[in-house]
């Protein structure tokens, strides 16, 4: 039941749809993100993320946010700090390990990450 309840979701997402689960449908869109979710600790650049998609930096930037209804690096914070919302409620790993691991260069970049709103209290993906 789940699986056909995916489908539709899917299948509604195809005719405007917008969330990250719809731009996984989409081969340019899912390939960016696919991209962010195996190594979110990358230093990922809107350039880089084009090329994985196929597409210009600028089609990118206006295709991903019509998509998923973000820009690819609010996208890409939020991924970060829900994964590192989970590290620190079920690990213990001390903050700079877990800010390191995330991308971030140190333990006060990451704490100001959190600060700026796009922490654990961000709009969910």
């Amino acid at each position: 039941m789940l699986v056909q309840a995916l489908r539709l979701h899917l299948a509604e997402g195809l005719r405007g749809g917008v969330g990250w689960l719809f731009a996984l449908a989409d081969e340019q869109m899912g390939a960016a993100i696919n991209s962010m979710h195996d190594d979110p600790a990358y230093r990922w650049t809107l350039q880089e993320l084009a090329e994985r998609a196929g597409v210009s930096r600028s089609t990118f930037a206006l295709k991903f946010k019509e998509t998923v209804g973000a820009s690819p690096m609010a996208y890409l914070t939020r991924w970060r700090m829900l994964l590192a919302g989970d590290r620190l409620a079920n690990s213990s790993d001390p903050v700079s390990v877990i800010a390191l691991a995330l991308g971030y260069e140190s333990e006060s970049a990451f704490s100001h990450s959190l600060q700026e709103g796009h922490g654990l209290f961000a709009t969910a993906i």
